[in-house]
């Protein structure tokens, strides 16, 4: 059983940080409820039978531009210990289930509200994608090669300045919640988040260790002792030999003169000593490098693909990965000593336990059957 046992948890369907969201506290034990629109998918969003996001929640399909589907919606809400959403901001307010409405019905609701830019802002009500958002906060602007910088993915703003950010901080005011009979409204921006995630380099700044030149610094690629390396089947490996004691042992270990890669911190000699050790990591293969540094104090690692990753010994070890209906997928994280999490269930398609969610909430076959007739259950 998983420690979030016994929460429950309304999701408004949305893409990409919300619904990773709720997938995390799906893992942790939580019954998550996702609305969805409708029974089929429509626009950018993935099938939700094959969204991983998807995984261990349950699905209803509801029309909530009629009066019943909001009902049944603020119904569910009365329930609930966190509802998820992801609309811009009023959107929710408009549609008659804003923070106001379900307050009063439900006074200790946690009202987790996920977006780009925030509740508030001059922005507030502007689109934009994970892109975007990272590139307000000073983090894209870090990422990348000299000349220009580089998607990171959608992984910093998105996943890590959004999900964490809003699994964080329903759960903060969820505790706070328990304790005084009230609820709360968290606003997590990715803005916000990704702007947190900058602290360190903040910190690197004050102490006059960091440059705004991209690759120029310890941790971004400029140096020659934290980067990736080519090797001579065409793949990488990363090396991160940040302090003296690993440093030393890199140099052993690629035949390095340590006369001639001393000062390890000056920024003019990087690149030099960078092509130097790029000509030796070029002299075996991937796998070659591994067998001679994996385990060892250099700080080491192969730069595997996601098809390669569920493979490497470590992750089996650890069990990092899992393989539901046949998609290998990564594990729910972090592991617990005291808990011990279930397996997710595979993704459902779209509205799949409509009826179940229904009869929980106690309407009989008649009054379902003429929820499907008025059209509150789309089709």
């Amino acid at each position: 059983m998983g420690p979030l046992e016994g929460i429950k948890i309304v999701e408004l369907k949305g893409i990409g940080p919300g619904p990773y969201a709720t997938m995390l506290l799906a893992d942790m034990g939580a019954e998550v409820i996702t609305v969805e629109r409708a029974r089929k998918p429509s626009g950018i969003s993935f099938p939700s039978q094959l969204d991983i996001n998807c995984r261990g929640k349950k699905s209803i399909a509801l029309n909530l531009k009629t009066e019943q589907g909001l009902e049944v919606l603020l119904d569910l809400i009365d329930k609930a210990d966190i509802l998820v959403e992801a609309y811009r901001p009023g959107v929710a307010e408009k549609l008659g289930f804003g923070p106001e409405v379900c307050h009063a019905r439900n006074p200790k609701l946690v009202y987790g509200r996920m977006t780009g830019w925030g509740q508030t802002g001059p922005l507030s009500k502007v689109a934009g994608h994970d892109l975007n958002y990272i590139a307000l906060t000073g983090s894209l602007a870090a990422i990348g090669e000299r000349e220009r910088p580089i998607p990171p993915l959608n992984l910093i703003g998105d996943y890590a300045g959004g999900s964490m950010f809003l699994v964080m901080g329903v759960l903060a005011a969820l505790h706070a919640a328990q304790k005084t009979g009230k609820g709360d409204v968290v606003d997590a921006a990715i803005t916000d988040g990704t702007a947190s995630l900058m602290s360190i380099v903040y910190t690197f700044d004050k102490l006059g260790l960091w440059s705004t030149n991209r690759a120029s610094n310890g941790l971004d690629g400029g140096s020659h002792y934290y980067r990736c390396y080519d090797t001579a089947d065409g793949k990488h490996v990363a090396i991160g030999s940040i302090e003296p004691q690993f440093y030393a042992l890199l140099l052993e270990m690629t035949g390095m003169d340590p006369e001639e890669f001393k000062d390890q911190n000056n920024p003019a000699g990087w690149e030099a000593k960078a092509d130097k050790l790029n000509a030796v990591f070029k002299t075996k293969t991937r796998d070659e490098w591994c067998e001679l540094m994996e385990g060892t104090e250099v700080c080491f690692a192969p730069v595997l693909n996601i098809k390669e990753a569920p493979d490497h010994p470590h992750n089996k070890a650890r069990g990092t990965y899992i393989e539901l209906d046949g998609v290998v997928q990564p594990a729910p994280a972090p592991k617990f000593t005291n808990h011990s999490l279930d397996t997710p269930k595979a993704p459902k398609s779209e509205g799949a336990d409509t009826d179940a969610i229904l009869q929980d909430l106690g309407l009989d076959a008649e009054q379902i059957a003429g929820l499907y007739a008025a059209g509150v259950i789309p089709e």
